[in-house]
């Protein structure tokens, strides 16, 4: 299990697994009474401050000018006094102390892999992770699989770029130490996604990971294909991370009815590798908080004060086993509501039981409502005769925003137009229904012709804003 249960950082035994029957990795951590379990966090936290103070000129510099050493850190209360990092001054401080920031706490000659941010929300960030953390991470991953189901017995795809992006290269990392057959197939090629159907097809992998996107995209171009992705494929469990798909109700559903499988949603930021610490089990009650991994907090993102369970907040991130490169209370710009209810599945941690619906910044004002891409998918999933993929288009006429979907229809719909024109202002008007249902607003549907919506491989951009054109 551990080989050194006192000490800081751990140490985990590589060799270590539970019964295949057993539910917990390490059951006593995992179901303990959350006031007992805060000890043993608090205890990490205070190691993991004193290491990042002593090690990394960044956080020393901050902290000694906002009047906080860890000496002084005796409560929860005293660490929220620690200033949050936003990901625009980690940018800053590697600008200025290249290549990896003043934050690196090991020596240059000590990094074992180097990887870099998506660039989801601006310029890449480079990561520094060492030898020992690397295997931390596979440790931390390997649980969190175990935990929504992956046996050493399954056989996993991976459906995603192998390149800078952490997301491919942890799910390798926790797949390898699971000890699972391991099929790094990749993503992004010409022609790769027509090669992976007949690798699928052959090799009968029970478990995917990837993004929700390029799974239905998967699922379409199977279709197409001559393949039935529920009879023909044999996945029993996908996991994603990089967008917000697989915690969306409607997504969820869709990929299941697909496939036949367990959809598990996952997934923090690639700066808080091990990324999976916000993660479903197998009962898909909405992700948990693996607390004593990372540790999270969720603030309200206009005080930056911790918020009440069943509030919404952006979540903050805190390693606890982190040498490298570690974070300590680093802003995501996230959204998402906590809970502290009973699990079904006996866990104790909190949970996020809508997943990460979107981020701050990927929120858009229309008329007065707040409104997210993620609300948009939800309620366009839901309607029958939906063809997969959409566009957001946010207009300003004079003074007023105009918000227009465009959606395609199914391919059943387009075999029915030709003997019921009307089809297709049905489908048109329910869709119209539908989103002013979930976002409040009514937008304009405009329909397309199913498969001229761009399909991606990765993340889907799905907003287009245009309002400053009307300015």
């Amino acid at each position: 299990m551990i080989k050194n249960p006192n000490g800081w950082p751990p140490q985990y035994d590589n060799e270590y697994f539970p019964s295949p029957q057993e539910r917990y990795w390490f059951k006593d951590m995992e179901t303990m009474n959350p006031v007992r379990r805060d000890e043993i966090i608090f205890k990490k936290l205070k190691a993991q401050i004193a290491y990042a103070y002593e090690q990394a000129p960044f956080y020393r510099r901050r902290w000694d000018q906002a009047g906080i050493h860890p000496e002084k850190i005796k409560s929860f209360a005293d660490f929220r006094k620690i200033p949050l990092v936003h990901k625009h001054e980690i940018r800053e401080d590697q600008a200025k102390n290249p290549p990896f920031g003043s934050y690196l706490c090991i020596p240059r000659e000590q990094v074992f892999r180097i990887h870099g941010s998506s660039g989801t929300t601006g310029k890449p960030t480079a990561f520094a992770i060492g030898r020992d953390d690397w295997e931390r991470i596979g440790n931390a991953h390997a649980r969190i699989m175990w935990g929504f189901g992956l046996r050493p017995r399954d056989s996993v795809f991976i459906g995603s770029f192998f390149s800078l992006y952490l997301g491919s290269w942890g799910a390798l990392a926790g797949a390898e130490r699971l000890r699972l057959t391991c099929f790094p197939f990749g993503a992004g090629l010409p022609g790769q996604t027509l090669m992976a159907l007949r690798w699928i097809k052959d090799m009968q992998p029970t478990a995917f990971y990837g993004t929700p996107s390029f799974a239905l995209y998967v699922a379409e171009r199977a279709r197409e294909e001559g393949f039935d992705p529920l009879k023909d494929f044999n996945f029993k469990t996908m996991f994603f991370s990089g967008e917000p798909g697989a915690g969306i109700p409607a997504t969820k559903k869709k990929i299941e009815e697909s496939y036949g499988c367990k959809c598990i949603d996952l997934g923090t930021m690639a700066e808080m590798t091990p990324w999976m610490t916000n993660g479903e089990c197998d009962f898909r009650t909405g992700m948990h908080l693996w607390m004593d991994i990372v540790y999270t907090e969720l603030v309200n993102p206009e005080t930056k004060e911790v918020v009440d369970y069943g509030q919404e907040g952006v979540p903050v991130y805190t390693h606890l086993e982190r040498t490298s490169h570690p974070m300590i209370r680093l802003y995501s710009g996230d959204l998402a509501t906590w809970t502290n209810e009973p699990c079904p599945c006996g866990r104790t941690y909190p949970r996020l039981p809508k997943g990460m619906y979107g981020r701050a910044d990927d929120m858009f004002l229309v008329r007065g409502e707040n409104v997210y891409p993620s609300g948009v998918e939800g309620a366009l999933r839901e309607v029958a005769g939906f063809g997969e993929e959409f566009r957001i288009i946010i207009t300003r006429e004079k003074a007023m925003d105009e918000l227009i979907v465009q959606a395609e229809y199914s391919k059943e719909v387009a075999a029915k137009v030709k003997t019921n024109p009307q089809i297709l202002e049905r489908l048109k008007r329910e869709m119209e229904d539908k989103l002013k249902a979930r976002i409040g607003v009514r937008g304009h549907v405009e329909l397309v012709e199913y498969g001229k919506i761009e399909r991606t491989q990765f993340k889907a951009r799905r907003v287009i804003d245009k309002r400053d054109l009307y300015k």
